[in-house]
């Protein structure tokens, strides 16, 4: 996802969001730790998304 379409949802639907990639991350850790994973960098690019995610919430708290 695009930083401008994580700004435009809501605080509930960045939190859903949030957990949602949490759940994600971690079953792609327990696949690659079982046998690799085809594209490895899925990993990577989730924990970015994941701190995104993070940090856009953040934004939002401070601003109300």
């Amino acid at each position: 996802m695009k930083n401008s379409e994580l700004n435009s949802l809501s605080s509930e639907e960045l939190k859903q969001k949030l957990e949602a990639e949490k759940e994600s991350l971690t079953k792609l850790k327990f696949a690659h730790a079982i046998s690799p994973i085809e594209n490895p960098m899925k990993i990577k690019e989730t924990r970015k998304l994941i701190a995104r995610i993070r940090t856009i919430l953040k934004l939002k708290e401070t601003q109300n």
